[in-house]
């Protein structure tokens, strides 16, 4: 199991919540975000397993910008197999998770869409890059998914958040990206872009 915490939502139906915070984060951060886009929905919000510097984050670097491949790949498969056992603990539908990332978190969620068929039925990506290159995609027809990208982002070039927007639509995914002029910190517009999608789409 990981470190973790479950907030029971009111409405069934609806898709249950996997938050996935940035680095030197924490399962709590993202909480406020998930009651902006989806008050009703059941909460999943996990905290990552490795420690970079005191740090929590979900897979290793070997520098800035710079995957552990190899981490990432396994992070990727324990994450994918925690959602299992929590959908089994906590009883949600395992096929309506919508994961919500930022930096890190966006990139182990992407990395998920990435690896898994059918691990998410959509996303949230806050200021993500490709998690890896040159790899086949599994299918991903229809998944919506919403990428939010700053112009100015020092840690993220808008060049990653193009490439990442292209492979996913060429695995059939359903992308919208939304460019704000700012660097690589969350903001309140881009979150209500965010829940603006979230009601379209779900």
């Amino acid at each position: 199991m990981m470190h973790h915490l479950f907030q029971k939502g009111t409405d069934n139906a609806a898709p249950t919540l996997l938050l996935l915070h940035g680095t030197g984060g924490t399962e709590n951060d993202l909480l406020p975000l998930a009651e902006i886009i989806s008050p009703s929905s059941n909460v999943l919000s996990v905290r990552g397993n490795v420690l970079e510097h005191g740090m929590p984050r979900f897979f290793r670097r070997l520098a800035e910008g710079v995957f552990d491949e190899e981490d990432l790949v396994f992070r990727t498969k324990e994450l994918h197999g925690f959602l299992a056992e929590a959908a089994e603990k906590y009883d949600f539908d395992r096929s309506n998770v919508v994961a919500i990332g930022y930096s890190n978190g966006a990139n182990i969620a992407g990395s998920l869409l990435f690896h898994y068929e059918n691990a998410l039925k959509g996303a949230i990506l806050h200021h993500p890059m490709v998690p890896r290159r040159g790899i086949p995609l599994p299918l991903l027809t229809g998944t919506p998914i919403f990428i939010s990208a700053g112009t100015n982002d020092p840690i993220c070039a808008p060049q990653e958040t193009t490439d990442l927007e292209k492979l996913l639509s060429e695995a059939g995914a359903s992308v919208q990206v939304h460019w704000e002029n700012f660097g690589h910190q969350l903001t309140r517009s881009e979150v209500e872009a965010a829940k603006r999608w979230f009601e379209a789409n779900f």
